[in-house]
């Protein structure tokens, strides 16, 4: 499984000097071409752009995460105030030493510093930056929690995907190992060939299922040597088969996911010395789905809900993680036979 990803939601370097150079070279044209003067232009905004920079950077990392994150709202806004005022002061009074004694020169006629009008006129633009800036961080950090949820919800997704995989491989070798136990007691001839059926099996569960999908093809060879070590246990009691319709070779699922249908018929279908039908179908007629059924012979007491052990729990809650509603489960016994349809998306 691929972990989580753990990055920091820090924003590169590179796009805080993009942000500040962009935005100085649009104030630097718009006060220039509002002044018709570029050079009064650069020359204020060389002063100002090293506070706005201050401020900013002083609400986003320190006044919101220290104050407004934890709900400290009137300290925040105390704070805030004290920075415009300190803002205020630092920028007028630079501004009146190194570009212009003028100090307010958009307004009409000579105006002077610390005045109500201009303290307004030099707040609400200082919040104005304030405010784009902190809207651009809050977006990035918004997108940023948006896909760590989503990356942590794979993850999980996954982990419990893979647990219950990991109750299937169990549950069945549990089942062979029963039968080989079975092959053994009574000195039969045919606990050799289990035995090998069965490292077959192990090498495909242990080293061949590790991701998420694998060919289709690969998954009917599995389920074959099942079928093979289930002859050799009930002999010519069991008559089984698989039909392909369709083309399968380039067909991939996701793995481990036919065979608790099919032990189910073992399971629930051989009584005694009654003779057992299993016929098994996957069928790609290239309409985006996959059709597999499973049909084998039962009594009339063999009822669907008796069949719902932990391999079917755990395919069903699979395929409800893995496909979500777009697939199709059911179970039916029709005429002394048990069927299982199942269609999924390939």
């Amino acid at each position: 499984m691929k972990g989580f990803k753990n990055t920091s939601a820090v924003i590169p370097v590179k796009y805080h000097l993009l942000f500040w150079l962009g935005y100085f070279i649009f104030n630097v044209v718009r006060w220039g071409s509002y002044f018709n003067d570029y050079w009064y232009s650069i020359k204020s905004n060389l002063v100002e752009f090293p506070l706005h920079i201050i401020v900013v950077y002083i609400n986003i990392y320190w006044l919101i995460p220290y104050l407004i994150v934890k709900t400290k709202y009137k300290k925040y806004f105390i704070g805030l105030a004290l920075l415009l005022a300190g803002l205020y002061v630092v920028r007028t009074g630079l501004n009146y030493v190194l570009v212009t004694q003028n100090i307010w020169p958009e307004a009409e006629g000579v105006q002077e510093a610390f005045t109500f009008n201009h303290i307004v006129a030099v707040v609400l633009g200082e919040i104005y930056v304030i405010t784009l800036a902190t809207v651009i961080k809050l977006i990035h950090d918004w997108i940023y929690e948006l896909n760590r949820s989503r990356d942590l919800q794979k993850v999980q997704l996954q982990m419990e995907l893979d647990l219950l995989k990991s109750q299937i491989q169990p549950h069945f070798f549990f089942n062979t190992l029963n039968n080989l136990y079975a092959l053994t007691l009574s000195k039969s001839n045919v606990a050799p060939s289990v035995v090998l059926k069965l490292s077959d099996i192990m090498q495909y569960v242990l080293y061949e299922v590790k991701e998420p999908l694998i060919k289709l093809f690969n998954e009917v060879n599995y389920v074959q040597n099942y079928l093979d070590l289930e002859r050799l246990r009930y002999g010519d009691r069991i008559d089984c088969s698989i039909a392909i319709i369709g083309t399968i070779e380039n067909v991939s699922t996701p793995p481990l996911l036919f065979l608790p249908f099919i032990e189910n018929c073992f399971k629930h279908g051989a009584y005694g010395d009654e003779p057992m039908k299993v016929v098994i179908s996957f069928k790609n007629i290239n309409d985006g789905f996959l059709y597999f059924k499973v049909e084998n012979s039962c009594l009339e007491k063999d009822q669907v809900s008796s069949r719902e052990g932990i391999g079917i729990q755990n395919v069903t809650r699979r395929l409800e993680l893995l496909f979500k509603n777009n697939f199709e489960l059911t179970y039916q016994i029709v005429n002394d036979t048990y069927c299982v349809r199942l269609k999924i998306p390939v």
